[in-house]
């Protein structure tokens, strides 16, 4: 009869291939630790091919009420729902016939600027900047928009001009994309009286650089105007333009004549604008300054996307960052750049505000950062808003009639031209130090780096507006959230399977 062999014990066997093996069991745990949870940061951040922006991130409600239960759902859709209106609806009076009516095809080829310099970029009635759009306070402007050849398709957005939200001109927002060869027709009225500019909202931080822009003007009813001047500075392929010109432009008047000059900044960055002589800040984003007093020895920082309305009187020479715009006959010559910067917190005379911003409805934060992460499946150093990278960003939600503040925080290293669609805000503070001038409204404004500005508006007008980088590069790299009406839904989808980009 056989014997069985002694059993050996296997924790010798499995110490020594533990030993053996430890430094690689070590490693292999190490990098799984990283990257799973890169993995999942990857997946994560990848977009579908077609979403609404409304079920992007995540809803704050600014310690107001949550009057339609957005907070209980996954989504921020809420099509089909009672008393629900949609972006598609808000649009102006569609039985008052147009006041003014404008038609403008858009166009890619070879850009021939004023000054005679040919660019490769986009056109709208076959120049850059597009033609100017003049109304009146209260008109009803109807602008009808063919879309000749750009391929990536093209959107129209009135900067400033707080429109109804169907006619707001963002792609995958507010409407589709105008295909090639198709046509769009925008209808809105103009109540405020100012200076404002239109641009494509597709694909815009290619689409605008490269051309696709132009100026919008709103005059005053029933008061005199003085001389009035465009001045609009772009940069076209590294060159610093003015109404599409290059160095020195003149505008013809008589000595001593008043002028109106409207600054208008199309690029992504600010641009320093001064005089020859003393002038007076009149208007900022379309909104006339309360008592303005002369200025001397400083200049003004025009964000992107921002207006200023400065007037001096023949003849001066205003210079706007490298080009200058002379107004009158004889030119005053450059003067040196001034040192100090115009203060708009301080300028002007103080004036009631049309709403109590002491008590708000709503309170929002907005802090911008950048951190390292992932942009729909892109590693790279992105910007945040409030520590989150797009598109896990706050979707800021308010009633209709709500007063609003919004707590602008800047630590990403880098100065940000802050545009929200269809509303002004009026800045309260810079840094703890509240407003003793006129009252400021913007609809751009620059949050330098280690700056906190407190804004504040009534949400009167319902819809689904971008809140942004008017940098617009900073735009397509995630520094987009959104204000949402708590009783708006859209009809519309962003992503590569929908044509709409808008950014």
């Amino acid at each position: 009869m056989s014997q069985e062999a002694p059993q050996q014990n296997p924790r010798p066997r499995v110490a020594t291939y533990l030993r053996t093996h430890l430094r690689t069991i070590v490693a292999t745990a190490a990098t799984l630790a990283v990257l799973v949870p890169l993995a999942v940061m990857w997946w994560g951040s990848r977009m579908p091919g077609s979403y609404s922006v409304m079920d992007m991130g995540y809803v704050d409600l600014g310690g107001g009420p949550d009057t339609m239960g957005l907070a209980d759902r996954s989504g921020h859709d809420m099509s089909g729902m009672p008393g629900m209106v949609s972006v598609a609806d808000l649009v102006a009076d569609p039985g008052r016939p147009a006041d003014v009516t404008v038609d403008l095809t858009a166009s890619q080829g070879t850009v021939t600027l004023a000054s005679g310099r040919t660019v490769e970029g986009y056109m709208f009635n076959g120049t850059s900047p597009g033609p100017l759009i003049e109304a009146t306070e209260g008109d009803l402007v109807e602008v009808r928009v063919h879309n000749d050849d750009v391929e990536d398709g093209i959107s129209v957005h009135w900067h400033g001009v707080d429109v109804p939200n169907a006619e707001d001109g963002v792609a995958g927002v507010t409407q589709d994309a105008i295909g090639a060869g198709e046509d769009h027709v925008y209808r809105f009225v103009v109540d405020d009286p100012g200076t404002y500019w239109y641009h494509s909202h597709q694909v815009s931080h290619t689409q605008v650089l490269r051309g696709l822009y132009g100026p919008l003007v709103v005059h005053p009813r029933g008061r005199p105007s003085a001389v009035d001047v465009m001045a609009v500075t772009h940069t076209y392929a590294g060159t610093r333009t003015l109404n599409g010109d290059e160095g020195v432009v003149t505008f013809g008047a008589s000595p001593g004549a008043v002028a109106r000059v409207r600054v208008v900044n199309t690029d992504n960055g600010a641009v320093q604008a001064w005089s020859s002589a003393p002038y007076r800040v009149l208007a900022v984003d379309g909104r006339e300054v309360n008592e303005p007093t002369a200025v001397e020895g400083k200049r003004v920082s025009v964000p992107a996307g921002g207006r200023y309305d400065l007037e001096v009187t023949a003849p001066a020479r205003i210079q706007i960052g490298s080009t200058a715009l002379v107004v009158g006959d004889d030119d005053p010559g450059r003067a040196p750049q001034p040192r100090d910067e115009l203060d708009m917190l301080s300028y002007g005379s103080p004036t009631a505000l049309p709403f109590d911003a002491s008590a708000p409805d709503r309170t929002f934060r907005y802090s911008i950062g950048r951190r390292p992460g992932f942009l729909d499946g892109k590693p790279g150093f992105w910007w945040s808003i409030n520590g989150h990278l797009w598109p896990d960003i706050p979707m800021y939600v308010v009633d209709e009639g709500d007063v609003v503040v919004f707590e602008i925080e800047n630590h990403s290293g880098e100065v940000h031209p802050m545009h929200l669609h269809g509303h002004h805000a009026v800045v309260l503070s810079r840094d703890g130090e509240e407003a003793t001038g006129s009252p400021w409204w913007v609809d751009s404004l620059d949050v330098d780096d280690g700056e906190t500005l407190r804004v504040a508006f009534v949400a009167d007008n319902p819809g689904i507006w971008m809140d942004h980088c008017h940098n617009l590069k900073h735009a397509a790299q995630g520094l987009v959230a959104h204000l949402m009406y708590s009783n708006v839904t859209e009809p519309y989808r962003a992503g590569d399977d929908t044509g709409n980009t808008p950014e």
